[in-house]
């Protein structure tokens, strides 16, 4: 499943820079995540980096996005070839 930043979030700014896929930017309002992009840090860390620094725990797993621990590697796999222009 991919996370989702919800309306409680305070603006603090620790949750962007460590998102290592790039999926949190600054929506309208809040913060927000690009379930797209969200792999919950499979393929990066154990735990998804957002959740360990959110100071208000604001970020839960999205029930509309979910995925499985296969589908989230694929996507990382998928997320670095595009980033590295790596073809396979």
């Amino acid at each position: 499943m991919a996370l989702k930043i919800t309306d409680d979030c305070i603006n603090c700014d620790v949750c962007e820079p460590e998102c290592p896929n790039d999926a949190i930017s600054l929506g309208e309002v809040i913060y927000e995540i690009d379930p797209a992009k969200c792999t919950e840090c499979v393929g990066h860390f154990n735990e998804p980096q957002c959740v360990q620094v959110c100071p208000v725990a604001c970020i839960p797993v999205d029930p509309a996005h979910v995925e499985t621990r296969e589908v989230l590697w694929a996507k990382f796999t998928s997320l670095v070839r595009k980033k590295t222009g790596a073809d396979a």
